[in-house]
């Protein structure tokens, strides 16, 4: 079999396991890698599995778009939360994660060869995604600092770009884009007659009063318009995989057909607990924000006595800073230098496209103060004698 060839070989290799190994193998590292955060579910979720296991029939499948019961407290949330109100244009479908959105509507708005616009730097996984649909990614340069360049985007669209993505607050970079500037991609989206993927996992992680904004709130874009929605970030769900999208109705049969054949339905007990979180509603993220922050504060101050080495953007937004560092070295060498030697985890910019030079991805989320105080200055002082 050593002939075989997969459509899967030209697939980058997902990163996180990659340094989660070197973290392993260098025990006391600190990791400032994956982007999670660090408290647990709420307790209504938990609670709410209580409700699953009083009805034997939960054991048996249910609808592939979702239950009722979440789908429903799905529209109250995206109302109050997003501004955007369902009508019969538009249709909602619980996935397992936000990944699964993507993928999602990626197959059911594409065919082989295709195009999809993403703005650089990426989401791996969007990424990665587009490859393994025989799809073709179209990278797009943000300006200096990180934020869309609609004239750029304009420029990349061809008679086989089928959308452009956009995350906001974005991951791996924490910018949160303007409103108007989510309003102008929309609007060439329509004009184009293709689709505006808004991914929106990390929406109420904003700071210093920063505002989030939701594309589909706009009147008249149900039709063009696919939104992206997770659990795992705002109510510490990583490992429950619990998303949703919000769709144009014309797709849903075909987004119904792929989710029947990949997952059949979201996990049902998953979905009870989504139920419960939701009702718990946003305060519960929100009373974490001001801790989050701190850290975050720490963490640029810290990195700005690196400003002779590195360039810092000042994000607003998710939980992480893109970090470009004035070196020679390969980032992923980077990377590994600092796990071996100074026992710190970031993720290299190549991962995100971003090929030339060298570029660090640092998540701040997952720590609580003291451990990621401690990080920080390991950080410094490993970039600080390597680089220098």
């Amino acid at each position: 079999m050593n002939n075989f060839s997969s459509r899967m070989d030209g697939v980058q290799s997902p990163i996180i396991p990659i340094v989660g190994q070197l973290i392993r193998e260098n025990k006391g590292t600190i990791s400032l890698g994956q982007g999670v955060v660090y408290y647990a579910p709420p307790p209504a979720a938990i609670e709410a599995i209580n409700d699953f296991l009083n009805h034997s029939s939960n054991h048996q499948y249910k609808s592939v778009q979702g239950i009722d019961p979440l789908i429903n407290r799905i529209v109250n949330k995206l109302a109050e939360d997003n501004q955007i109100i369902i009508n019969d244009n538009q249709a909602i479908l619980v996935t397992a994660g936000g990944n699964m959105a993507f993928i999602n509507a990626l197959l059911a708005i594409t065919n082989a060869g295709d195009e999809i616009i993403l703005n650089t730097p990426y989401y791996f996984n969007h990424e990665m995604a587009i490859t393994m649909a025989n799809c073709q990614p179209i990278l797009v340069n943000t300006d200096e600092t990180y934020q869309l360049n609609l004239n750029a985007i304009k420029a990349a669209i061809t008679p086989k770009t089928r959308a452009v993505v956009t995350i906001s607050p974005n991951n791996p970079t924490g910018v949160v884009y303007s409103e108007s500037s989510l309003r102008e991609v929309n609007q060439l989206c329509q004009e184009k007659g293709i689709y505006h993927i808004s991914d929106e996992a990390y929406e109420y992680f904003t700071y210093n009063g920063v505002k989030h904004f939701s594309p589909a709130s706009i009147i008249g874009s149900e039709n063009h318009t696919i939104s992206l929605y997770s659990l795992s970030k705002a109510y510490g769900f990583a490992s429950w995989r619990i998303g949703y999208m919000v769709m144009p109705k014309h797709l849903l049969d075909g987004v119904k057909k792929i989710q029947d054949t990949i997952l059949i339905c979201p996990p049902v007990i998953s979905q009870y607990a989504a139920l419960g979180a939701l009702n718990t509603g946003k305060a519960y993220c929100h009373q974490y924000l001001s801790e989050i922050n701190e850290v975050r504060d720490v963490f640029l101050q810290s990195l700005h006595k690196l400003k002779d080495i590195c360039t810092i953007i000042n994000a607003e937004g998710a939980f992480y800073i893109f970090l470009k560092v004035n070196t020679q070295i390969n980032d992923f060498e980077l990377v590994k230098q600092l796990i071996e030697q100074y026992k710190i985890a970031v993720l290299p910019g190549g991962t995100f496209g971003m090929k030339e030079g060298c570029y660090l991805r640092i998540a701040y989320g997952s720590l609580q103060k003291e451990t990621a105080i401690e990080g920080i200055e390991r950080l410094v002082k490993g970039l600080r004698n390597l680089v220098s």
